[in-house]
């Protein structure tokens, strides 16, 4: 049975599609800890230093380390009793490979600057913690649909070309505050978007073989490194059908579908 918080998640919302199978049933497990273990352990789930994945109670992480220098060093992830944590397990679990390299990542850069706590984290850790935290990844097979999200125009975007959004766009919810926060869903929750170009046959993939080459795919992207100005907004309850009410005027509120901000022109 499930607990009251796990109780507020809506399986058959339609962002919660990629992440259904297996995070229905360890929310109603008997005890979802001991399911996230097992559900690591049974796809042999390690860290970037090859050590098991393994959910531990918050208090396993002792004072002073920084959160994602113990998940290197222990392959310990420390999780809550909570939405916002059992997401991020649940995103482990889905993409393994994108989050292992993202704590890779995350590990790397703590280390060169020590390893505790810092409030100057680094470029490099803030665009990680954004990934990790607020990233949807758009696999598309017509780069110009890239384009339009990237210049903001969504009536283009969302209206006049709303059917081939729907054949030629697959939206994958990542961070896992982004995850928490549709629980309740308000028009105004945005992701920062990570576009993945792709030839047309990806899209036709069975869902559990493209969420794994998405996995593949974008952790190996990871690799060459990570900047802020790499991800685009998207509010992601304009995703067609993904909400009601998706009509001209929906997408005209400037407060949520906002115009693209013009570049600043320097003095000559």
């Amino acid at each position: 049975m499930t607990t009251g918080w796990l109780n507020q998640i809506d399986w058959s919302r339609p962002w919660l599609l990629p992440l259904r199978a297996m995070g229905y049933g360890i929310a109603h497990a008997a005890n979802w800890r001991h399911a996230l273990d097992s559900a690591a352990a049974s796809i042999d789930l390690k860290n970037h230093r090859g050590l098991p994945i393994r959910f531990v109670p918050q208090e396993a992480l002792p004072s002073g380390i920084a959160y994602e220098s113990f998940i290197s060093d222990t392959g310990q992830v420390p999780t809550r009793d909570n939405l916002h944590d059992f997401f991020n397990a649940l995103i482990w679990l889905s993409y393994p490979r994108i989050k292992v390299q993202l704590n890779a990542l995350q590990a790397e850069e703590i280390d060169q600057r020590g390893k505790l706590p810092t409030k100057v984290r680094g470029k490099l850790r803030d665009a990680a913690t954004i990934f990790d935290e607020n990233a949807t990844l758009l696999v598309i097979s017509d780069p110009s649909l890239g384009t339009a999200l990237r210049e903001h125009a969504w009536q283009e975007l969302f209206v006049e070309r709303r059917e081939e959004f729907i054949s030629r766009c697959d939206v994958r919810l990542f961070g896992h505050a982004l995850l928490e926060k549709l629980v309740s869903p308000y028009k105004a929750i945005t992701a920062h978007t990570w576009i993945i170009v792709v030839e047309p046959p990806i899209l036709t993939l069975a869902e559990e073989t493209a969420r794994q080459w998405v996995d593949e795919t974008v952790a190996k992207r990871l690799h060459t490194g990570l900047h802020t100005g790499d991800f685009t907004p998207l509010p992601v309850l304009g995703v067609p059908n993904w909400w009601q009410g998706q009509d001209t005027a929906f997408y005209a509120d400037e407060q949520v579908f906002r115009p693209k901000r013009p570049k600043l022109q320097l003095n000559q």
